[in-house]
């Protein structure tokens, strides 16, 4: 079993609160509504074997539900928060066995010196990009990241394994960058090609 990363700056455990009277960046400001399994949304929960496709509001025909999208951010600096050089732990932590969709970071302040970046998770520096693969932190804005032509961050992608997987970045020297990483996934999908 690998083992939660904690911070020793910013958010240490990625709880969301949603009972307190101010909330902490990364809660919602009202109370939320949480499910132990994947959300699943369709009108037609089992085939009926007649082929046909259910109409607007449907209730019979082929089953067309389907897994809800969800999505995890927070806040990262180009500087190190848990004591391992230019290593970020994020508190985002992705169930086992769902598929990564997307992710995406939003530069609020420009990287100083090294403006490139890898995504892994606490198992692997290099689990969901490449070594240096994100680049272009050096301005600000959008950047949409994606796993690369490697197999291995690919089948990471593709299925994130058997037990959660905290997401940690890898940045090079430097203390100034600062952007949201959210990472959008399909919870407990079980699929891999």
């Amino acid at each position: 079993m690998t083992t939660y990363i904690v911070p020793t700056s910013g958010q240490a455990f990625p709880d969301i609160q949603t009972d307190a009277l101010t909330q902490p960046n990364g809660s919602p400001p009202v109370p939320g509504t949480s499910f132990a399994g994947p959300l699943l949304a369709g009108t037609v929960q089992h085939s009926d074997g007649s082929l046909s496709l259910a109409g607007v509001g449907g209730t019979s025909g082929t089953a067309n539900r389907g897994w809800v999208v969800m999505a995890q951010t927070c806040v990262i600096t180009q500087a190190t928060n848990d004591g391992t050089t230019n290593q970020f732990a994020c508190p985002i932590v992705i169930p086992a066995q769902s598929k990564i969709d997307a992710i995406k970071l939003m530069v609020t302040t420009a990287w100083a010196t090294t403006t490139t970046l890898e995504i892994g998770s606490g198992a692997s520096a290099t689990a969901f990009t490449a070594t240096q693969a994100v680049t272009g932190l050096g301005t600000l804005g959008q950047i949409t990241v994606t796993p690369g032509t490697s197999l291995t961050q690919i089948a990471n992608w593709d299925n994130v394994g058997t037990q959660d997987v905290q997401i940690v970045i890898l940045s090079g020297a430097g203390t100034g960058g600062v952007a949201t990483l959210t990472v959008s996934y399909i919870p407990q999908v079980n699929s891999a090609s």
